[in-house]
């Protein structure tokens, strides 16, 4: 199964609390809620189609716990994501639990993440995770990434993809603007990162089309 990894994110790069005041307060956050004003029916759209191509969902323990007090009690019948989200399988990267009572859910340590990658499928989907995101990325164990880009600049907060492994290389695969003005953005992973020295305009690679 491919690893995607799907997150909310300002433009100062801050991916806490994206869904409400009190989603996520830890280490005195008090700036959450940034997403959720420019959602639209566009995002929506684009969020349901992530979810349909997810043969399971690989979270973090705090993630799961999140969810797991939401999404059951979610009935409403036009809401796109509460059939999937109940129904998948859930992989809990955890060394802390010991039950997982939102089935059908399985709980399994960060070295066994490599191996479930390794099964027949096709998307092995983290949401909301960005602590597990941001590890996997740093281990190599992620095949792409999908942001939702929010027009806002919080100022305070925990950043996403901030660690101390080598920088990784991405291509990007697809993009989009909604209505309201959140970005869109699919990349896959290519590897390390290239680097290089800038030397003049001709010494550039010619635009294509």
């Amino acid at each position: 199964m491919r690893v995607t990894v799907t997150e909310f994110v300002s433009l100062d790069g801050v991916s806490q609390g994206p869904g409400s005041p009190d989603e996520d307060r830890s280490g005195d956050f008090t700036r959450g809620g940034w997403l959720t004003p420019h959602a639209d029916a566009r995002f929506i759209e684009a969020a349901a189609h992530w979810l349909s191509l997810a043969d399971g969902l690989l979270l973090g323990r705090r993630t799961y716990e999140e969810f797991a007090a939401a999404w059951p009690d979610i009935t409403d019948p036009d809401d796109p994501f509460t059939e999937r989200m109940n129904g998948l399988p859930k992989y809990v990267v955890t060394s802390t639990l010991s039950a997982a009572p939102w089935q059908p859910a399985t709980l399994l340590r960060f070295a066994d993440v490599a191996a479930l990658r390794a099964r027949e499928g096709r998307e092995l989907q983290v949401h909301g995770s960005a602590r597990l995101g941001n590890a996997l990325l740093a281990a190599g164990l992620v095949d792409a990434v999908r942001l939702v880009v929010a027009p806002t600049v919080v100022g305070a907060g925990r950043r996403l993809f901030d660690h101390p492994g080598r920088a990784v290389g991405m291509r990007l695969v697809g993009h989009e603007a909604t209505p309201a003005g959140m970005l869109l953005l699919e990349y896959e992973t290519t590897g390390d990162a290239p680097v290089a020295t800038y030397t003049g305009a001709s010494e550039l690679p010619p635009t294509s089309g």
